[in-house]
């Protein structure tokens, strides 16, 4: 088995892609389809109760990955029986499957069936391979006469080039560049530009974690990008700039240090209580480094705590 491989299975993509979106969604609806964005109420969005699909050919039961319910924005003083709601469904995808455009649709009819309202439907395509266009639509015809033709909004972001969204002060550009059509020498550089784009963002600590962690899982540097990426780091001319950059390249390193050493205590000395963890979360990255070391020779949780203690 190949190391990308085993690093995409080690990968929750499902739940990146519904944190990112469930967060920004209407970030991701300003970026993709700034048309629709234009004519909605952003103050009624609503995210609506999971939804479950029973395939019976393929013997599974699926969750729809985001539902939201949002207003079309009316006329001024219209009353409230007047607005239009639109349903938009938007379904991830990490793999190419050859029948999801017929997955689509069945999403489509359910809501449909469900809230009455009118719903778009977008599929978000983030694997890396192939390159060749999805479907975007499912017909159903006999001899003479087209029963229908379902179309649905595709987002193919190895179909998209990274330079094109540098200039979008946007979040969900930010996290997504990280999954686009990048040349390998262009690593360094794009996880430069992505996290700069969310340093002058000036979001909340909860957000920009998230952001740059979802950017450092789709590009994990190699040693040499590493050293290549402190040389874009050190191009950034504006001081501020550059210091937020390492600011928030800092902050993950330290928490990805923090997680992994965590795993390692409860995987050495099993579960450990909420206030133990506590204060192992408390420490600073000097102390963090130097229990990484020493909880090599823990037996028992008792010696944590005479560590802690010391």
């Amino acid at each position: 088995m190949s190391k990308s491989k085993k690093k995409s299975e080690t990968i929750d993509h499902d739940q990146l892609f519904k944190q990112l979106l469930t967060t920004f969604f209407l970030e991701f609806l300003e970026l993709f389809v700034p048309e629709f964005f234009a004519a909605i109420d952003p103050s009624s969005l609503e995210i609506l109760p999971l939804e479950y699909f029973t395939d019976i050919d393929a013997g599974e039961r699926k969750a729809m990955d985001v539902i939201v319910r949002i207003n079309l924005l009316g006329r001024p003083n219209a009353p409230a029986s007047s607005r239009v709601s639109v349903v938009v469904n938007c379904e991830h995808q990490s793999t190419s499957r050859a029948n999801f455009h017929r997955r689509m649709f069945f999403y489509f009819a359910q809501l449909h069936r469900k809230y009455l309202q009118p719903v778009y439907p977008i599929a978000l395509f983030s694997f890396d391979e192939p390159f060749r266009p999805e479907r975007d639509s499912y017909q159903v015809r006999v001899p003479g006469f087209e029963v229908m033709d379902f179309n649905f909004l595709s987002i193919q972001l190895n179909r998209l080039d990274w330079k094109d969204f540098l200039t979008h002060s946007n979040p969900v550009a930010a996290a997504l560049m990280a999954k686009m059509e990048i040349d390998p020498a262009d690593r360094p550089r794009v996880k430069v530009e992505c996290l700069r784009m969310i340093a002058n963002l000036k979001l909340d600590k909860a957000r920009t974690f998230l952001i740059s962690g979802f950017i450092d899982n789709y590009l994990r540097l190699n040693p040499v990008e590493e050293r290549q990426f402190q040389v874009e780091v050190d191009k950034i001319k504006l001081p501020q700039e550059r210091e937020n950059v390492m600011e928030i390249t800092t902050s993950w390193m330290e928490q990805g240090e923090r997680t992994l050493v965590i795993k390692q205590l409860t995987r050495k000395l099993g579960n450990l209580s909420p206030e133990l963890l506590a204060r192992v979360n408390s420490l600073n990255i000097d102390r963090l480094e130097a229990l990484a070391e020493d909880l090599l020779d823990f037996k028992q949780v008792g010696d944590l705590e005479r560590w802690m203690g010391g």
